[in-house]
């Protein structure tokens, strides 16, 4: 069953967080995170991607394991190709965030359903550094939705095949981020073309 938290509830848990957006910045970064499962509370980070993009370009990406605490369930690992050995030497949580709180600086977040991996990281920043993660976010689902309310489903990997992109490791954080990218940047583009207002 999948994890649904009331929304309400959980942003009450996080004061501290940033803004969900609908716009199209010429400067932002995307992330992506995998996990051991759906819920920040009993789960963990096992992998970050993340690139910078400047005036639409990538200019610099950031990518590491995490090693978790708790190991790695088979499914996670049949789900993202991440096994054990391929983590083990991987920094701990606390020294992953520090790397990527630096690469994000205070940029507004791209992602693909992201507020799963904002909620993620603003409860391990608190669980390390006791506060939370408060960059604004943009969500390329959420905006899926709003462009696209004919289709059903708006996964990336729906994105991905109805604007003919190709991801090459999908289920891997790097290559998610650069998919979401790709995504975004198509959004934009029909967005102009079509002269539709977001909001």
């Amino acid at each position: 069953m999948m994890y649904e938290p009331d929304c309400e509830e959980e942003n009450k848990k996080r004061p501290e967080k940033g803004k969900s957006l609908l716009e199209f910045p010429e400067d932002y970064v995307v992330v992506d995170l995998e996990t051991t499962g759906l819920r920040p509370d009993l789960d963990e980070i096992i992998e970050i991607g993340a690139v910078r993009v400047q005036g639409q370009k990538i200019t610099e990406s950031f990518k590491t394991f995490v090693h978790p605490v708790n190991g790695i369930d088979p499914f996670i690992t049949q789900l993202t190709g991440i096994t054990p050995d391929m983590v083990e030497d991987s920094p701990r949580i606390s020294n992953a965030l520090s790397q990527l709180i630096r690469f994000v600086g205070d940029s507004i977040v791209v992602g693909h359903n992201v507020n799963f991996d904002i909620n993620f990281l603003y409860d391990k920043c608190v669980e390390c550094f006791g506060y939370g993660f408060s960059n604004d976010f943009i969500d390329t689902m959420r905006i899926s939705r709003k462009l696209f309310p004919e289709y059903r489903h708006h996964r990336l990997c729906d994105l991905e095949e109805r604007f003919d992109l190709h991801n090459e490791q999908a289920h891997r954080a790097l290559s998610d981020v650069v998919t979401t990218n790709d995504c975004f940047q198509y959004m934009r583009n029909w967005v102009m073309t079509k002269g539709i207002e977001l909001i």
